[in-house]
């Protein structure tokens, strides 16, 4: 795990020398991607300059250092991840008659090897892992970014005056001298909504995220820059395993599952220095620990954090988990003070504005962890493929319960839904509770209140799952002089899914997944310089998860039904059998407390209207009646206060 990041400016002029310096100052922005070495390469003659930091996880020697030259001498790469089978492909690259004078053990070795041998298109479909990378053809002076397929690994570009600037973070692109950045009100908008800026856009105008799974090639930045090209489809994944669903019987197909995810586990265990697994006992983060310790001839180093609310505490589960396998397991229960001591570093962490609150404990843990390990294992991907999250399935059956309901009917049902103040909700629900069947019961019943009365308002399932996944439901209302571009959620020619959960599964796969969560993991431990990996983000699990019958995900409103049959085979079914919880924190009560003067500050009405972005007046009222206890509006706050933090530690200069 290491940060890239580069500059192509053709008309640049410059020296080896002074190009080295620029690009090493870039480099230097992203240290914490990659504390153990650095390294830089530059073609005066093209303009062209690329830096690396090493977080040395693989091959510790000299001999894995990047910036790499091919064999032949024609690619030159800067690669940020792991390609997992490299072993497998320099077998595969011995038998086939290829000669090669490997000078280590690296996989950024075999790779470039193989893009010698095979050519670029044909070597990156072989390749399994998560990468993100520029491949410098010095023969064709052609620059190739690449990222892996569900985007585990981030990569940014941009072309400022004629010259292309990219990074695995937007951090060292600021460091370049031709830099521009305006906010992107457009993007602001999406991320209000959001709570994340979605892929392509950025915050920054003119400044764009590589998408998953393609290939952006640029013979000439002074140029309009292409498409990016794919070399895999989530989409074709999702339709082609309907289509030709596997019609093996349970045991059968829990036999499958449970091999694939000893190969991909296995695959990640591959490392040189100490590695660990994140674990919070629930079912996906428990199968990674389970087969982790299968394949460990010593006890595996487990990690999970515990708060003294009750309702965000999975730390007892964890431990429980790790004792029946037998792990050496670290906890550290987190105070409300350590968690909030992370909220000033988060602007800078996350270097775009980014709202999931989650993000704190994933903070938390990843520094836990890096005290004792370099590599952990996370679970990250399991909801996604195996129908886990609970809004799948209340959705679903919501609106087919409602769909064919009259809109003027359901919109009295919504209205007098939202004539009960939220607490009394769950004062009413939470008294119930204990009579509520086990799947039924659930924390925070108001906020599923709220969110129920929004679907009755809808007209089409796309829109309930963009309502289920709005922060704010109209955005450019609050962004002043922004309207909302496209994205994957928006576009006209979405997929022929017909399932209703099916289909939510696969918005999230292409959006939420890699825009949210694996920037969030992403972020929180490269902050710490720690590699995180996603063994149930293996591409070759997720074709076969969406090629299983819906009732091998979900069955009787229970989600991950075959994940959890392979469960079954390691830990006791009463150590994970739990309602779902979110990986999260108060921030509702804290912002009624220990944060509200720092949230008035950020979110007072002058300081507001000279920002120039937001309208004060929804923002105030959102906060007034979030005060006083009229509605939990903490997901909306927290992605204006977000915006604001960022705003005064990355913004101010580039507005």
């Amino acid at each position: 795990m290491c940060g890239l990041t580069g500059f192509w400016g053709p008309e640049a002029g410059l020296t080896e020398e002074e190009l080295s310096n620029l690009v090493r100052n870039m480099a230097g922005a992203i240290v914490h991607r990659g504390p153990d070495a650095a390294g830089e390469w530059s073609e005066p003659a093209a303009g062209y300059a690329v830096g690396f930091r090493r977080l040395s996880i693989i091959d510790l020697s000299p001999a894995g250092r990047q910036p790499m030259i091919s064999g032949s001498g024609r690619y030159v790469i800067a690669f940020n991840g792991e390609v997992y089978n490299f072993e497998a492909i320099r077998r595969e690259l011995t038998e086939s008659g290829v000669s090669v004078n490997y000078r280590g053990h690296s996989d950024t070795e075999v790779m470039l090897a193989a893009i010698d041998a095979w050519g670029l298109h044909a070597a990156v479909r072989r390749f399994i892992g998560m990468f993100a990378f520029a491949l410098w053809d010095r023969r064709e002076r052609v620059l190739h970014l690449v990222r892996d397929r569900l985007g585990v690994k981030p990569l940014y570009y941009g072309c400022p005056q004629g010259t292309l600037l990219f990074g695995s973070e937007l951090k060292p692109l600021r460091k370049h001298p031709n830099f521009r950045g305006a906010v992107n009100r457009g993007a602001l908008a999406l991320y209000l909504r959001h709570a994340y800026v979605p892929a392509p856009h950025t915050i920054f105008e003119g400044y764009f995220k590589l998408p998953p799974a393609s290939i952006l090639s640029i013979a000439d930045p002074r140029r309009p820059l292409p498409a990016p090209e794919p070399y895999w489809s989530a989409r074709e994944v999702a339709c082609a395993g309907i289509k030709d669903p596997l019609l093996q019987d349970e045991a059968e197909l829990t036999e499958r599952l449970d091999r694939l995810l000893r190969d991909a586990v296995g695959l990640r265990l591959i490392s040189d220095v100490p590695l660990g697994v994140f674990l919070s006992g629930g079912i996906d983060s428990s199968v990674v620990a389970a087969i982790a310790q299968a394949a460990s001839s010593r006890p595996a180093r487990t990690f999970s954090i515990g708060f003294s609310e009750p309702a965000y505490d999975e730390a007892p589960h964890a431990k429980r988990v790790a004792q029946h396998l037998g792990t050496e397991h670290t906890e550290l229960y987190v105070t409300p003070r350590d968690a909030l001591d992370v909220v000033p570093k988060l602007p800078a962490l996350y270097d775009e504005p980014f709202a999931d609150s989650s993000q704190i404990p994933t903070y938390l843990v990843s520094a836990m962890a890096r005290k004792h390990v370099t590599v952990c294992l996370s679970g990250d991907g399991g909801d996604e493929l195996f129908a886990g999250y609970n809004r799948y399935n209340h959705a679903a059956q919501l609106w087919r319960w409602v769909g064919p309901v009259p809109a003027r009917a359901r919109r009295l049902v919504a209205k007098a839904l939202r004539a009960l103040a939220p607490r009394s909700w769950d004062r009413a629900l939470s008294t119930a509770r204990p009579y509520l069947p086990h799947r039924l019961r659930m924390e925070h019943p108001a906020d599923k209140v709220a969110k129920v009365a929004g679907i009755l308002e809808l007209a089409e399932l796309d829109q309930v799952y963009r309502h289920l996944v709005s922060a704010w439901r109209d955005p450019t209302n609050v962004a002043i002089g922004s309207a909302e571009p496209e994205t994957l959620l928006t576009r006209a020619d979405q997929p022929p899914i017909a399932d209703a959960t099916l289909r939510m599964m696969y918005f999230d796969l292409v959006t939420y997944l890699p825009d949210d969560i694996l920037v969030k993991v992403d972020r929180a431990s490269m902050g710490v310089s720690l590699e995180a990996r996603e063994p149930l983000l293996d591409h070759r699990l997720v074709e076969f998860a969406w090629r299983l019958p819906m009732a091998m995900k979900s069955r009787h409103g229970v989600g991950k039904w075959l994940l959890r049959r392979v469960l079954d085979r390691y830990v006791p079914r009463d150590l994970v059998e739990r309602p779902k919880t979110g990986f999260g924190l108060p921030i509702d009560s804290w912002l009624r407390g220990p944060l509200r003067e720092w949230a008035n500050a950020l979110l007072d009405r002058r300081r507001l209207e000279a920002g120039g972005f937001f309208r004060p007046e929804p923002i105030q009222e959102a906060w007034a009646r979030h005060q006083s206890g009229r509605s939990q509006e903490h997901h909306r706050l927290w992605a204006v206060l977000m915006f604001q933090a960022w705003l005064e530690q990355n913004g101010r200069a580039q507005t």
